[in-house]
């Protein structure tokens, strides 16, 4: 592989990439995300690779057109529709297949590739009409995809695909025409907020940085994202990881680093690879390492594996991690631009955050200032999961209306729900109701809400959701995550639990709800680190958006999303039963009696509510009492 040896080299290789992408007629893109590989697109790829063979002279009928070439099969990263995978892409048409198989694969290479046939049961289909084009797709109309702009669209495996897409023109601006306090400023003037759930002025940490007196310094990456149904990060590492490790070169020069860590959770074993493989592409290249570009700048990347600990995905645990020891926050100041990796200064932020860095470079902050309010601008990538009809990995505006996203691109509720409310930020996040559809996404207009961005996770809860078991599956979640360093959020957490599974077992007592409000504002107060004190959360916005649920339950022993297994009572409707025992033979508490073709009973004293009955009679007979 040819070294890039300065920017004329790096042009030329742009050119040769982007010439070598326009001799291919044909560009199977098949997403090779973590979601769709398990869905069976490894297979598919397999599979079009073999219809496709080693021809170099394919013919290929576009509409009235006819052209001769290649057809090239490319691995590409999630293309965010993940309700709809596996996901095929096919350019330069710009057709999106859904929900393809390997069955699927020899129709779509002889009609579709060499005939241009559209098989319109791979297409999606919406209100009644169908999208040949993904860039026509509700889901995708409706997005800005900056950040994920490559994602699907390039070879994740291959950096001369970046090259092709502009990838490294950033650094080598940065290099050769601007100063390192200059690049600091650009970011600082283009107001980029870290998005990985804080906030924090990413320009602002970077002088902080820049400025101190001590010359050894680190940039890190933090890839833990540990947020239950979050994906974003692990989607931008997995389908363009040049993006990211190219802000992070540009952060080095800007602060005088050396060298960098990616810390990565070991459960993201694709990331990691495609990551590795980057570093290597990239190292042969010329484009890491010693004197870049022949700029003199150097820089080295490391990656480190995390064990899954959420706790290590503050700043200081994390950290505390790479150096071997155990992830533990510890008591700041001296904060990580100061002391951090190594005890030397250090910038940490996100993956997604960097991600934005080469084109703030490439454009300028006020271009990146055009999106979003002035207090958040930019994109931010979400991950929609839950009772949405479409559900995956999205970008848009900051600023963006909770409505937009669950209605205009998620397709409303799915099935015959009614929207509830939505979890957002994880387990340190809070809900937003049916009031709030109208609120932007941002960090400010959430934080008046009590609630927060964190990494991006959105899960839409419908009517069929009970909110105190959210609060306990989040509190359960916190509880066993804590790192027990300090006593409000080792202690707190695991008393708030105890009193959550009370009244989910129908335990619970009115002076409960006081008692969990006391918790939560103490563990809010003293807490030692940022995950601490966000930890009640979700029970603090449960409890003041759904007190009558808590009430519910406590008073009146009944969950009415049915949702909490100890709080139903299942009825036999007399009317309706034949007699037939069917019921009472599926019973596995012996919990049913009654006479052939005679009305059974359910003894309340015995039932284990397992809902075995219900499922077993064909009459429709048993329910769950409302």
């Amino acid at each position: 592989m040819q070294r890039i040896e300065n920017v004329e080299n790096l042009r030329q290789v742009r050119e040769n990439a982007k010439e070598t992408i326009q001799k291919s007629k044909c560009r199977i893109l098949i997403c090779a995300g973590t979601g769709c590989l398990a869905g069976g697109s490894g297979q598919i790829y397999e599979k079009m690779c073999e219809l496709a063979g080693d021809s170099q002279d394919v013919e290929i009928e576009f509409g009235a057109e006819i052209a001769h070439g290649t057809v090239d099969v490319k691995k590409s990263g999630c293309h965010g529709f993940c309700e709809m995978g596996p996901l095929m892409r096919i350019e330069p048409m710009g057709i999106l297949y859904t929900k393809v198989s390997v069955e699927d694969c020899e129709a779509i290479y002889e009609r579709t590739i060499k005939r241009g046939d559209i098989i319109r049961h791979l297409l999606y289909k919406q209100d009644g009409l169908e999208y040949q084009r993904q860039e026509e797709i509700p889901f995708y109309k409706k997005q800005t995809r900056h950040v994920l702009e490559n994602c699907g669209h390039i070879d994740a495996e291959h950096i001369e695909e970046y090259i092709a897409h502009g990838g490294y023109e950033a650094i080598s601006k940065a290099l050769f025409e601007m100063k390192p306090e200059e690049v600091v400023k650009e970011v600082l003037d283009s107001n980029l907020r870290g998005r990985g759930g804080g906030g924090f002025q990413t320009g602002y940490k970077w002088s902080q940085v820049a400025r101190q007196k001590e010359k050894t310094r680190y940039v890190v990456c933090n890839g833990d994202e540990g947020d239950p149904g979050a994906f974003m990060d692990r989607s931008i590492m997995e389908g363009d990881p040049h993006k990211m490790i190219e802000g992070m070169m540009i952060a080095a020069y800007a602060v005088g680093a050396q060298e960098g860590y990616i810390y990565v959770r070991a459960e993201y074993p694709l990331a990691i690879s495609r990551l590795r493989l980057a570093i290597e592409q990239a190292e042969e290249r010329g484009l890491l390492g010693e004197n870049i570009l022949g700029s003199g700048f150097s820089f080295r990347l490391h990656i480190n594996r995390g064990a899954g600990a959420f706790v290590c995905g503050e700043g200081s645990a994390l950290t505390a991690s790479i150096e071997g020891n155990r992830g533990m926050p510890r008591v700041k100041p001296p904060r990580t631009v100061e002391q951090g990796l190594f005890g030397k200064p250090t910038v940490l932020n996100n993956v997604e955050t960097f991600a934005n860095v080469p084109m703030i470079i490439a454009r300028g902050a006020d271009w990146f200032k055009t999106l979003g309010p002035e207090n958040s601008p930019g994109t931010k990538a979400f991950a929609l999961t839950g009772s949405v009809k479409n559900t995956g990995l999205i970008e848009v505006p900051m600023g963006t209306t909770l409505r937009e996203v669950i209605y205009d691109i998620g397709g409303g509720i799915k099935g015959d729900g009614e929207f509830k409310a939505v979890q957002i930020g994880g387990p340190s996040g809070g809900c937003l109701i049916t009031q709030h559809l109208d609120v932007q996404l941002d960090f400010d207009s959430l934080k008046k809400m009590g609630a927060m961005i964190g990494s991006g996770g959105l899960v839409v809860m419908d009517n069929h959701t009970c909110m105190v078991e959210v609060a306990r599956f989040f509190m359960n979640f916190t509880q066993n995550e804590s790192c027990g360093k300090c006593v409000p959020c080792r202690e707190g957490t695991k008393r708030m639990l105890e009193i959550l599974e009370r009244i989910v077992q129908g335990n619970g007592e009115v002076k409960d709800l006081d008692t969990l409000d006391e918790l939560a504002r103490t563990i809010t107060d003293t807490a030692l680190c940022g995950l601490g004190k966000s930890a009640a959360l979700p029970v603090m916005s449960t409890l003041k958006l759904f007190r009558d649920e808590y009430l519910e339950h406590v008073v009146d022993k009944k969950c009415a999303a049915h949702v909490c297994t100890a709080l139903r009572r299942f009825v036999i409707s007399p009317e309706r039963c034949k007699g037939c025992s069917k019921c009472a033979r599926n019973c596995p508490a012996g919990a049913i009696s009654g006479k052939i073709k005679e009305p059974f009973v359910i003894d309340d004293s015995r039932c284990i509510k397992c809902g075995a009955c219900e499922s077993a009679c064909a009459f429709g007979a048993i329910h769950i009492e409302a």
